[in-house]
């Protein structure tokens, strides 16, 4: 094999480690995969189109996090979960929100989620660490959301005209908690229910 064919390969493996791996978070402040300590996911594909038309809303059940060590513990937590019990490729979220205000990177802006039924393929996934049924996520946290959100439209990762919407309002789900859906309700942009509204597992 000449040296040209070696440099081209080279770059390709490069190109398809990082595809794996997942890069460096595109907005400012999110903590990166290799940061929280992801695992290697199995798949991704890219979504089409790639700027996401959509934002939905979730929350994980569970306990919160209010700081780095904490957070990134959930994060892989919930990363073995999806992948060892559900059998899906990676985390199904494209990013998470932290009591600590940190941005935690998932599958990350351009990657097919799963996280919402229907919308996978076109829509990102935002989900708040904790269970906000009944209580308010924290200032912070709120903040972190709608940066993360105005830096994918300032980037053009998501669409202008995108619209917000929460988790139940496209599946048969009370996620994102009845605290956080009350707040989302009055964010700019959202959309209420979602035209496709399905009731079955992802």
């Amino acid at each position: 094999m000449d040296r040209k064919a070696v440099a081209v390969l080279a770059v390709l493996v490069i190109m398809l480690s990082a595809l794996l791996e997942g890069t460096d978070a595109q907005c400012p402040g999110v903590v990166s995969r290799k940061k929280w300590g992801a695992r290697r996911p199995r798949a991704r594909s890219p979504m089409r189109p790639k700027q996401a038309q959509r934002v939905f809303i979730h929350h994980t059940t569970g306990p919160g996090c209010h700081n780095l060590a904490t957070c990134s513990r959930l994060m892989r937590s919930h990363q073995n979960y999806h992948m060892n019990n559900n059998r899906w490729p990676d985390i199904g979220y494209s990013f998470l929100i932290g009591g600590d205000g940190r941005v935690y990177e998932g599958r990350g802006f351009g990657v097919e989620g799963a996280h919402t039924i229907g919308y996978n393929k076109n829509a990102i996934a935002i989900s708040f660490i904790g269970d906000f049924s009944k209580k308010k996520p924290n200032a912070k946290m709120l903040k972190a959301a709608q940066n993360l959100i105005a830096c994918g439209v300032k980037k053009g990762l998501i669409k202008k005209g995108y619209r917000l919407h929460g988790h139940r309002d496209a599946n048969c789900t009370s996620c994102p908690g009845n605290a956080l859906y009350a707040i989302i309700k009055k964010w700019p942009r959202y959309g209420g229910k979602a035209p496709k509204f399905i009731c079955r597992g992802r």
